[in-house]
């Protein structure tokens, strides 16, 4: 795992491929000369169980800079699609720790570092002459530390939303929601088929299309 040795912002996102709910994204800028063996837990959201990233959560956001968190609704996807949904939900969570460092006086960041393979140009909403330079990484996440915690924090993020709503709406759990968070497994598309899409699913994805 690449430790960061300036002052990057690692981005990542969760959540494109469900038929169900936003898709969330993180940003997360990590202080310099972390000592290794506290972040040897630190990797890939999807390879590490809910009760440890739900712990790793609160320890990067205890000892990150700063972060954000952004998100763009099933709504906004089906209005573009999900890559541009997501590039946006990415976009917002940059800008909230663009605010942090102009309102906080923090340390600037230098460079985006992204996972995948695709990203837009980001320009802060307040100053259009700030375009920040940016990589993309692909399987960032397994690569440097930054993308890993940012996928940390947007993972924990959108299956806690999704289980708040599941809770607050027990129609959710005839899909499956509160165990498959959003996505397509074979219960899931089973209801659809069965009962109809509701409030919530991207109904620009397969089976709704």
């Amino acid at each position: 795992m690449i430790f960061p040795t300036s002052y990057v912002i690692g981005v990542d996102e969760v959540g494109r491929g469900c038929l169900y709910g936003s898709v969330i994204a993180a940003a997360v800028v990590l202080p310099l000369e972390l000592k290794e063996q506290e972040w040897d837990e630190i990797k890939d959201s999807k390879k590490i169980s809910e009760k440890k990233r739900n712990r790793l959560a609160e320890f990067i956001k205890s000892k990150a800079l700063y972060y954000g968190i952004g998100e763009s609704t099933h709504e906004e996807i089906d209005k573009t699609n999900i890559l541009k949904a997501s590039i946006k939900a990415m976009h917002r969570a940059i800008d909230k720790c663009y605010n942090v460092v102009k309102e906080h006086n923090k340390e600037m960041f230098e460079s985006i570092l992204v996972d995948g393979n695709y990203f837009i140009p980001y320009t802060n909403a307040n100053n259009e002459d700030t375009i920040i330079p940016y990589e993309c990484i692909i399987q960032g996440d397994n690569k440097h530390l930054t993308i890993a915690a940012a996928s940390i924090l947007a993972k924990t993020y959108r299956d806690n939303m999704i289980i708040e709503e599941c809770n607050a709406n027990e129609t959710l759990k005839l899909y499956d929601i509160h165990k498959n968070k959003g996505y397509g497994t074979k219960k899931h598309i089973e209801t659809v088929h069965k009962l109809g899409p509701i409030d919530g699913h991207r109904l620009s994805f397969k089976p709704f299309v």
